[in-house]
């Protein structure tokens, strides 16, 4: 069976069983018929999935592997706040009619920051020049203060900390910006990567893990989904900088199951589990704005019925 099905079952097993419930509390979230949207709920669930030993995808009910990839992209290499850059629909019920959903995940992916430990010659290394091939400047020189550095994305500065002191213990990307959550149409639930790197000694090869910090987490909704999307920016990124992928930690402050899901989590939770997939990146991509939907691959992937009309609170 899948360690992410053993996972997610206990883990909604304990919510049912020890969950707090905030019905008749004041709360945020509303269906569509505006009944306020109550939950049952955990703090602090912490989740290891061991990325050597198995891709942690559902195997209860199917996971949408492309849609999930398509937003992943959409946040982290496109870097877009539009619903019109993303070809699912996830995130329709929280844009404006220019379909911008605020300075909120991709928004933040794309802002540039400064930093005075880069290093010219370092990012020649990195990055074998400042521009890719498909136009993406990775950093500009830039000064402030009267100190010299480089403008660059957070996700550019991990990359390029990975390529060149992969031990560091500060290489973190982060999307929770208080000063502008005003203007986020949803602040981010899965906000911030820390990654850090250790050493396969049989093989002689660095390895590359990561934390997923989240604040809030829909089980039903994307109990698993989160977890597929961060697994893969670890596989990526350990492809673009020489490693291979080692543990992803999931870390979420609020677990929650809504009312309205209850029944159907029982119901999914005692289905047959199947053993974990096989994952794989099609494709020797070195950059990491070159990856595309159809450079990922899961083979040998069994599967429950998909779990149709799941009531979403807003």
């Amino acid at each position: 069976m899948s360690q992410a099905d053993v996972i997610f079952k206990k883990m909604c097993e304990d919510i049912l069983e020890n969950g707090t419930d905030n019905k008749g509390e004041e709360i945020r979230p509303r269906w569509e018929d505006g009944t306020p949207a109550y939950t049952l709920a955990r703090f602090g669930v912490v989740n290891r999935y061991d990325l050597s030993a198995e891709f942690p995808a559902l195997t209860f009910r199917k996971i949408a592997f492309k849609t999930c990839i398509d937003e992943l992209l959409w946040i982290w290499q496109k870097q877009s706040e539009n619903i019109h850059d993303l070809k699912g629909h996830i995130w329709d019920s929280w844009a404006d009619d220019k379909g911008s959903i605020g300075k909120a995940y991709g928004y933040q992916q794309a802002k540039k920051h400064f930093y005075t430990d880069v290093k010219e010659e370092a990012l020649n290394k990195a990055f074998g020049g400042l521009t890719a091939p498909n136009g993406h400047t990775y950093a500009e020189k830039a000064q402030r203060n009267g100190g010299d550095g480089f403008l660059m994305s957070q996700l550019d500065k991990a990359i390029y900390d990975l390529k060149t002191t992969p031990f560091s213990r500060r290489i973190i990307v982060s999307m929770w910006n208080p000063e502008e959550q005003y203007e986020m149409h949803l602040a981010p639930c899965a906000y911030e990567m820390t990654f850090m790197v250790t050493r396969d000694y049989r093989e002689d090869k660095l390895v590359l893990n990561g934390i997923l910090n989240q604040r809030s987490n829909d089980l039903l909704a994307a109990g698993n989904w989160n977890v597929v999307q961060y697994s893969v920016l670890i596989y990526m990124l350990a492809q673009v900088c020489g490693m291979k992928a080692g543990e992803l930690v999931h870390v979420i402050g609020n677990a929650h199951i809504y009312d309205r899901h209850i029944d159907i989590v029982k119901d999914l939770i005692k289905r047959p589990q199947y053993p974990a997939p096989n994952f794989s990146i099609v494709r020797e991509v070195k950059d990491f704005y070159d990856f595309t939907v159809d450079d990922f691959s899961l083979t040998d992937y069994e599967y429950g019925p998909q779990v149709q009309n799941i009531p979403v609170a807003i």
